[in-house]
């Protein structure tokens, strides 16, 4: 019984509250305007205005109202004990796509998880440890990367694998990292799907020939994924002794923002606040941009391949209530 004692968290720069400020990569955030809506208006490595899903997730379970980054040295296990993420902006299940910014790959985030574990056994004792290492709740946010920054970006993967292919070798490898985390003692994972891909401003950008609209091919190869992800979550469960592992699907509620906007509370939908909103991220979406919007909270998206604060809560809420119900309720 009792609350969850800990969230923890991998994946890419949909969860990364700052690990690549660290890093030598260019896949950064770390500067204005990103962060002008956060706590005093700091830009801390989140891609967004604000808070981004995991904030509110924590939030909502009654932990602290961020999740500090591992690699922050202004953060120690103190602060880590009851939340803490290891994941890397512009990574992904495939050690390529990792490859392609220079960022932390998962199985690096699977050793910094194990070096935590290291010092919260040093910092708690080992049977509190280990109470917060099974008790803790995992959230794992990670793939857009694999099919948007590698398969249909670079050459390589998509000369040795069909799409289809290439989506199975990627739930291959979440099956083994979540198998690893269940060995590691973790029993309360989340695994996280994918987002309508192709209604990010970035896709609709280059969806000249369609009049901006959303990249339905995009959004299809997202469902499908989800399906298998879906599928691989109802495996595991059955195959490991005590996992509780749910899927946590933010498609289904991405889609019914961009297509009734109003509803809640948006204006727009197609471009993003940063810039012009139609293919800018990172290092292109400085404060020097005349075109950035005054009010982040009536856009969707923040740059063009991030969501707002505002979309992010939304998003979290729903999780909450959906996926992650049966974990607040212990």
């Amino acid at each position: 019984g009792g609350k969850i004692p800990a969230i923890i968290v991998f994946g890419d720069s949909s969860v990364d509250s700052g690990n690549n400020n660290y890093i030598p990569t260019v896949a950064r955030s770390n500067f204005q305007p990103y962060g002008r809506d956060f706590n005093g208006g700091r830009p801390t490595g989140r891609f967004s205005n604000g808070k981004i899903t995991t904030d509110f997730i924590s939030d909502a379970f009654g932990l602290k109202p961020a999740i500090p980054a591992y690699l922050d040295p202004s953060y120690s296990i103190s602060d880590f004990a009851t939340g803490v993420t290891f994941a890397s902006a512009a990574t992904g299940y495939d050690n390529a796509t990792s490859n392609v910014l220079s960022v932390i790959p998962l199985w690096k985030q699977l050793e910094y998880y194990k070096n935590y574990q290291k010092k919260l056994r040093a910092y708690l004792g080992d049977r509190k440890a280990n109470g917060v290492i099974s008790g803790a709740l995992y959230l794992i946010s990670v793939g857009t990367n694999d099919f948007l920054e590698n398969y249909y970006a670079i050459p390589g993967r998509s000369s040795e694998y069909t799409i289809e292919e290439y989506e199975n070798f990627l739930v291959g490898i979440a099956a083994s990292f979540t198998e690893k985390l269940y060995e590691l003692g973790a029993r309360k994972i989340s695994l996280g799907g994918l987002p309508p891909m192709g209604c990010m401003p970035l896709e609709r950008t280059g969806n000249l020939m369609g009049g901006s609209e959303c990249v339905d091919s995009f959004n299809n190869l997202a469902a499908d994924f989800n399906g298998k992800l879906n599928a691989l979550v109802i495996k595991q469960n059955k195959k490991f002794h005590g996992m509780q592992m749910v899927f946590s699907d933010p498609y289904g509620i991405l889609m019914k923002i961009i297509q009734k906007p109003a509803v809640y509370g948006f204006e727009v939908t197609a471009v993003a606040c940063c810039a012009t909103g139609m293919f800018e991220m990172g290092y292109a979406c400085s404060r020097r941009n005349p075109f950035t919007c005054s009010n982040a909270d009536k856009f969707v998206f923040w740059d063009s391949f991030h969501p707002t604060q505002k979309t992010c809560s939304i998003i979290a809420t729903y999780i909450v209530q959906n996926a992650l119900a049966k974990f607040l309720s212990l």
